[in-house]
């Protein structure tokens, strides 16, 4: 039976003002742990309603608040025997820049004669990629977590006579990319929806290779929405 992809974009979380969400390594907040612990009866409706069984393994972004999310998940789910986290799944990452504000970002390559000043919009433009050692751009990011879900969901495809339900605990951001690059939004989609903090976003793979929104809401962006 072909497994299920449900993607889980983690909770509310302390983060530092004016600053790439990226790789912050900061906790889930008080509403982060409430989103979280909601997840958990939104994803028995889910499971029940499409008669899918949950996978025991949780993959999780590494960043704090994606393992915290995933754990606080697990732990209402008899079912579940392990969070494991994937560096695959994090955020988009800055490299150099990683955690700097955007002032001292655009500062950095201000003064570096290497570089140019980034376009007016690099913190949202999909295929911008910072000129800083260690930085990808949205659509790269996309494209990792798209190649781990791709292999994690072909590994368990004849593990099971039920159709399983892996559950990826991440950021909205890469999510998104992943999900265009997956076949599931196109391109003009990804800057017009956003994902619910906790909520899940299921997607199936097709005969053809490419995967289909199945269940769950995406969110429609507000334009001032930060991106993560």
């Amino acid at each position: 039976m072909t497994p299920i992809a449900i993607f889980i974009r983690h909770g509310d979380y302390h983060q530092l003002p004016d600053t790439p969400s990226a790789h912050q390594p900061f906790a889930l907040n008080k509403d982060g742990h409430r989103q979280a612990a909601q997840c958990v009866p939104l994803l028995r409706e889910m499971l029940h309603e499409n008669d899918w069984q949950m996978h025991p393994l949780i993959h999780s972004s590494n960043l704090l608040r994606g393992w915290q999310t995933a754990s606080i998940i697990a732990a209402g789910f008899e079912q579940v025997e392990k969070v494991q986290g994937f560096d695959a799944l994090a955020e988009r990452c800055l490299g150099s820049a990683a955690n700097l504000s955007v002032s001292q970002i655009e500062k950095i390559l201000d003064d570096d004669p290497r570089f140019e000043m980034p376009p007016p919009d690099w913190k949202s433009n999909s295929h911008y990629c910072l000129p800083l050692q260690g930085a990808e751009s949205l659509m790269m990011a996309g494209e990792r977590i798209a190649a781990h879900v791709q292999h994690s969901i072909d590994a368990i495809e004849n593990d099971s006579d039920m159709i399983l339900a892996l559950l990826f605990v991440g950021h909205g951001a890469a999510f998104r990319h992943a999900a265009h690059k997956l076949g599931v939004l196109e391109f003009e989609e990804i800057k017009q929806l956003s994902m619910y903090h906790a909520t899940p976003v299921a997607m199936q793979k097709q005969p053809d290779g490419s995967y289909q929104h199945i269940a769950g809401a995406w969110k429609q962006r507000d334009s001032q929405e930060k991106l993560d």
